[in-house]
């Protein structure tokens, strides 16, 4: 299959602009919430032009950026990744980036046009102080990835005040699915939430990992109609990438793959007030893959700058470099130059796959 044509730029920024657009349309009916979106719809206009003036420099800047604010975690989901590869434990390391080094990455994050900073960890709500300093960045919009127990009275305020904070919630489908894999009580706890942000006219999404198990119930309209009852305006859905061999029946086929693109496409005009997105979609048709920095790229908890969340590979560290040059490391260039990022892959991920060969890069 032939990429040399492929313009990552162009599709890059165009997804920026597709979710914009549906967000906007999402929230039309909200008052608070569509003058904030129509704000923020601006500030990506000017991201984007401060990112082509980097790209006439020599510096592709990628327009998301996914920090694991948190190493630590109060649940023990089956199949996590991020347990997996010890990213994620019970107690919070002390070599963890503070409150102030975040804020200093998500200043340097607007002043290249980054417009997108999905927070995640662990459970990045055990970080208070670093959503406090994403809240006070109101270019950036910043969907924080939560299995949603922590969210409080304190949580809702904040969310109701700064808008640029968008909470998305980890579901597994119904209750039987969701408390199989994170816990029990958790589905109800869930449901709680929905009907406070319902109450409340705040924007909110779902997060839904997609394996063989689940792939059926997650796609049904008994699903999201329920979920859209809710208020509900964002569904992410992430297709599993086997933590093991032995998890591998979870992944989806690629009959699935493309059966999951097909629904996305139906999801998203039969439901025009909720926006859709799949994670890490069609990757095959679109280039290849859109890590290492070349639609986004990772930062964890330690300040390491890896390709994505599953290839937790890293040479550089943003507390010895800046943003700026985290984005221009040696790995993530060898990535860009090479062929890996284009490679077919079984599952959701061709790094996690080619995980030795990433590995390999380092040592060259």
């Amino acid at each position: 299959m032939e990429h040399a044509a492929f313009d990552i730029g162009a599709y890059m920024t165009k997804g920026v602009e597709r979710v914009v657009k549906d967000a906007v349309k999402a929230t039309l009916k909200d008052p608070t919430e569509s003058i904030f979106m129509a704000k923020y719809a601006m500030a990506t206009k000017k991201a984007s032009e401060i990112r082509k003036n980097f790209d006439a420099e020599g510096l592709h800047v990628p327009p998301f950026l996914i920090a694991s604010i948190t190493s630590n975690c109060n649940l023990h989901c089956k199949g996590c990744y991020s347990r997996q590869n010890h990213a994620t434990e019970d107690c919070t390391p002390k070599d963890q980036l503070t409150d102030e080094d975040w804020a200093q990455i998500f200043n340097e994050a607007e002043s290249l046009g980054i417009s997108f900073i999905l927070l995640a960890g662990g459970e990045p709500l055990l970080r208070p102080g670093v959503i406090e300093a994403a809240s006070r960045k109101p270019s950036i919009l910043f969907p924080i990835f939560t299995n949603g127990v922590y969210i409080s009275d304190k949580y809702f305020e904040l969310f109701d005040r700064c808008r640029n904070l968008v909470p998305i919630m980890s579901i597994e489908g119904h209750k039987e699915a969701t408390d199989a894999r994170r816990g029990e009580g958790i589905y109800d706890k869930l449901l709680s939430n929905m009907e406070v942000f319902k109450k409340k006219h705040l924007l909110f999404g779902d997060s839904i990992t997609v394996t063989t198990e689940n792939f059926d119930d997650v796609l049904s309209d008994d699903f999201v109609t329920m979920l859209q009852g809710y208020g509900c305006k964002a569904m992410i859905y992430v297709e599993y990438v086997p933590v093991s061999d032995d998890s591998k029946d979870l992944a989806l086929s690629e009959e699935q793959e493309q059966q999951l693109r097909e629904r996305i496409d139906e999801l998203r005009q039969k439901y025009e007030e909720m926006v859709f997105i799949s994670f890490p979609g069609d990757e095959k048709s679109s280039g290849g893959c859109v890590a290492a920095g070349r639609g986004f790229f990772h930062i964890n908890s330690h300040g390491g700058a890896e390709p994505c969340p599953f290839s937790p590979f890293s040479d550089t560290n943003v507390k010895d470099v800046s943003l700026k040059g985290a984005i221009s490391s040696r790995l993530f260039k060898l990535l860009q130059d090479g062929d890996i990022l284009k490679d077919d892959h079984v599952g959701g991920c061709v790094l996690f796959e080619k995980k030795d060969l990433v590995q390999s890069l380092l040592s060259q």
